[in-house]
């Protein structure tokens, strides 16, 4: 397969650049990210060609936090709450070396934590459209207030809120790219799904934006998270980058 020719729904992002909407990235001057989370259709097309099974899938399930954690059988990155996930769902229930391995396959990598922060906070699109401003650095993925996020509480009226009750907290994510575009016209950079970064060597790895089970704090530019890199969980997923 060739190298990024499956990537998550729509594009990359170059900041510096004006995106081009038929892509599936966004240009960021020196990089390139992708313009939605990782999908369970892209995902599948890499399990194909690779013959890869996650830790979820070797193991029998993946995690949930309950009253404290708990391992549910049967979900995967197919079958996030148990039973099969749309194509356009984000995968989840991916760990940070599974992620990697991913974006290798797909020509691109796991965005560094600087980089994913640039792209979610800092608008750099030369003519941006209202009411983002150029090299305006917000709050929040969404702009100055988290409103068109899909978290739970203070976001607005979002997916979390009224999807069905398989968790405590709802069948939470949304499918990526139904959301509110928010800064650089990328989808759910803040919310949805928690995304893995590069942070270097080690055991714990960043996670970026939050999910669908929180609220805004999360989402917030000043928030920072580490998870253990071999946590496989419902709420955890992952978009890619490339160098320019």
């Amino acid at each position: 397969m060739a190298a990024g020719a499956v990537g998550s729904m729509a594009a990359w992002v170059t900041l510096a650049a004006a995106a081009t909407p038929t892509h599936d990235m966004q240009a960021m001057g020196r990089f390139e990210i992708d313009r939605t989370e990782v999908t369970i259709g892209a995902f599948r097309a890499f399990v194909q060609a690779t013959g890869m099974r996650t830790k979820a899938e070797r193991e029998g399930g993946s995690l949930i936090y309950e009253a404290g954690w708990e391992k549910r059988p049967g979900w995967s990155w197919q079958a996030p709450y148990g039973t099969p996930g749309a194509p356009q769902e984000p995968a989840v229930h991916i760990t940070h070396g599974e992620a990697q391995a991913y974006c290798r396959w797909a020509g691109k990598r796991l965005p560094t934590e600087a980089e994913w922060r640039e792209a979610a906070y800092t608008e750099r699109r030369t003519q941006p459209p209202a009411p983002f401003v150029q090299g305006k650095t917000y709050a929040y993925p969404t702009g100055d207030t988290p409103k068109g996020a899909n978290c739970l509480g203070d976001c607005g009226n979002t997916a979390a809120a009224v999807s069905h009750a398989v968790t405590s907290r709802g069948r939470g994510h949304a499918p990526v790219g139904t959301t509110v575009a928010g800064v650089n016209g990328l989808y759910d950079m803040g919310a949805n799904a928690w995304e893995w970064v590069d942070g270097g060597p080690g055991p714990e790895q960043p996670t970026m934006g939050g999910s669908w089970w929180y609220g805004a704090g999360p989402m917030h530019r000043d928030h920072r998270a580490t998870k253990a890199a071999d946590l496989s969980v419902v709420y955890i997923g992952f978009r890619c980058a490339r160098s320019r």
